[in-house]
């Protein structure tokens, strides 16, 4: 009887994935997107992904064990998201903390239309970010009590350095605008949160050697049918990364398979898959649409490598240390 139960459990948890990372439906897999001159299909152009905002990122206990949804449910869930969202901040007035925050974040101004699914985790099937490693743990610990002992352990967004490819990538509260542009044997993504360009060669060469670690990794892409699929190793080890769910430790066993598929010719199916075992217990994906914004235009992020929140955290600390070392002495 318990093996018979892990089975039926093995094959419900398969089909659940199945359906949640199922190729889109009929209709959308009947368009076919124009090709430029090199055979490449053509994603070119501005994206957003803000409207993601209105979706979890873990699937909503009350939503567990559902393995369908209609489009219009999901529309539904997003509405209901953005709604509630307004309604807890609605006693907020003019010169409070976070009144104007609403209106500069890029989802307050996107009609929520909902995704693929009611939640941006798709796998595990269980719609919840894996727990982390006992170092991955450890690492984010030692972090968060020695943030601002040195500006190396703050992290890399917050240095103006890089905010990694889930901090580009992923929908954030502004600046989610994306420019794909390709040319022959490459497809360049430029993110305007602090204004990385990703250069991706499609020419099936060989990553660099593995003893050159870089801070978005290293990208090589290809394409299988319509759907572009980018596949980053040599990642730089860096303790204090964006992730979900917080901020996390990159190592340099990350591999990240990214997969663009249009299915529109407006709408870009996106995932990302991260497999890290030194952080986390298990790999697990993002799935969520971005929309073509040609209207949206990206503004310089002036954002550099010394910028003050660097040292007025490390000289407040500072502070902070002196006012307790004073106080101590004082007894």
């Amino acid at each position: 009887m318990q093996n018979r139960f892990r089975v039926a459990a093995g094959l419900l948890a398969a089909a659940v994935l199945a359906t949640w990372l199922a190729p889109p439906p009929a209709g959308a897999q009947d368009w076919a997107p124009a090709r430029l001159a090199d055979g490449q299909p053509d994603i070119q152009g501005m994206w957003n992904n803000a409207d993601a905002n209105h979706t979890p990122l873990e699937l909503p206990d009350e939503l567990a064990g559902r393995d369908s949804f209609t489009a219009e449910e999901l529309r539904e869930l997003a509405q209901a998201r953005f709604d509630a969202t307004i309604k807890a901040n609605e006693t907020l007035r003019e010169g409070d903390p976070g009144f104007y925050a609403l209106y500069w974040f890029d989802w307050f101004w996107q009609e929520p239309e909902g995704g693929d699914w009611p939640a941006l985790i798709t796998d595990p099937p269980s719609g919840k970010m894996p727990g982390m490693t006992e170092l991955g743990r450890a690492r984010a610990a030692y972090i968060r009590e020695h943030l601002h002992d040195t500006y190396a352990n703050m992290e890399g967004g917050d240095r103006c350095i890089s905010r990694g490819v889930l901090g580009m990538m992923m929908p954030t509260a502004y600046n989610n605008g994306t420019l794909i542009l390709q040319t022959p044997g490459y497809v360049v993504m430029h993110s305007e949160m602090i204004h990385n360009a990703r250069i991706v060669p499609i020419d099936g060469g060989p990553h660099v050697a593995g003893d050159i670690g870089l801070w978005e990794g290293d990208p090589r892409g290809r394409w299988e049918g319509n759907t572009l699929v980018v596949e980053s190793t040599n990642f730089k080890e860096v303790e204090n990364l964006r992730a979900p769910k917080g901020r996390a430790r990159q190592s340099p066993s990350r591999r990240i398979v990214e997969r663009f598929t249009p299915v529109g010719p407006d709408t870009l199916r996106y995932s990302i898959t991260v497999d890290d075992p030194e952080t986390w217990t298990a790999p697990w994906t993002v799935t969520f649409p971005w929309r073509r914004d040609s209207g949206y235009q990206q503004y310089e992020y002036a954002c550099h490598e010394g910028n003050y929140a660097v040292p007025n955290s490390l000289s407040g600390a500072r502070a902070e240390e002196r006012e307790a070392a004073a106080a101590g002495g004082s007894h």
